[in-house]
């Protein structure tokens, strides 16, 4: 007798049915079971606004985390970047599988890179973090671009390149990995110009904290290294007390002598959506080794960077 199928909450965006898919496999094949998907709509996809007006954190993660609690799926696949910074008790993330690339890429009219795009290039982004620092690159290259608000799914973001409606937008290299359109990339931006969203690229899995067979099981697909530089960089997020809607960038990575991992480097950044002021700083220390060596990592760059003003950039603070 086959055993039942486990039960996969998923948004219905074709990029989260590719991930959630790719989670789908490797569960079914550490358990043994099969995993069916159960697509399930939130706010987040439903919503019109800008992520900013509707507060960011948490639109995508509602209504799967509430499916969750209701028994109704056994386990959710989340963008970790989606999910609010403090952790509800009756909730487990047991798997942070290795990462995909972190970066943020650009995808402009004639395969410009962004460093060519033409005076008064308009570059379309949902997000006031990438806004911010392209806007600070923009200035300190003396070039001459407009950052224009939008919103969909990746191919509405395209669509407005291909239609001509934008000579740029800007996406992250992760989703269009997971999708198989990373050939439509035109640039991929240096972490050195754009700082990725705390979390970006990560996936996380999550379960009830009272199903420990599950856990066990989930654990298996997780990378201790991702959800070390993970952690300290949603650590700094916190400390900042921003959501995801904030103009936060993060990038914790591993510095390795040879291939020998040495320490762990943690960036962050916050502007103001104009570009004009930058608060940009890095630590590095050991490899955190336990989850609050890895929060103190994130804390003490958010320190410092309260310290140089970060408090004044982060604009209406996250609830």
């Amino acid at each position: 007798m086959t055993e039942k199928a486990l039960r996969l909450g998923t948004r219905r965006s074709r990029l989260a049915m590719a991930q959630s898919g790719q989670v789908a496999e490797a569960v079914s094949q550490v358990t043994g079971r099969p995993v069916e998907l159960v697509e399930i709509t939130t706010y987040g996809d439903v919503s019109r606004e800008h992520l900013a007006q509707i507060g960011g954190t948490g639109v995508f993660v509602a209504a799967l985390r509430e499916a969750l609690a209701r028994g109704e799926v056994d386990f959710a696949v989340h963008s970790l970047k989606d999910i609010p910074t403090t952790q509800p008790d009756e909730l487990v993330v047991a798997a942070i599988p290795v990462r995909e690339d972190p970066r943020d890429v650009m995808i402009t009219r004639d395969a410009l890179k962004l460093n060519d795009l033409p005076r008064g290039a308009r570059i379309g982004t949902g997000s006031p973090r990438r806004m911010a620092q392209l806007n600070a690159y923009a200035r300190s290259h003396g070039m001459d671009v407009e950052t224009v608000p939008i919103r969909g799914n990746i191919d509405t973001r395209i669509g407005y390149v291909t239609k001509g409606d934008l000579d740029a937008v800007v996406l992250a290299a992760a989703g269009l990995n997971r999708v198989g359109r990373s050939d439509e990339v035109t640039d991929f931006l240096s972490v050195d110009t754009v700082l990725p969203a705390p979390g970006q690229g990560a996936l996380a899995v999550e379960t009830t904290a009272d199903n420990a067979e599950l856990i066990a099981a989930l654990a298996e697909l997780d990378d201790p290294f991702t959800r070390a530089a993970v952690t300290a960089e949603r650590s700094l997020l916190a400390a900042l007390e921003a959501g995801c809607s904030a103009p936060v960038g993060a990038l914790a990575d591993l510095v390795a002598d040879g291939r020998v991992v040495k320490e762990m480097r943690l960036r962050g950044v916050v502007g103001s959506t104009d570009g004009a002021t930058l608060v940009q700083l890095s630590t590095t220390g050991p490899v955190p080794e336990t989850h609050e060596a890895a929060m103190a990592l994130g804390r003490e760059l958010a320190t410092e960077m309260l310290a140089q003003g970060a408090a004044g950039l982060m604009g209406e603070r996250a609830q």
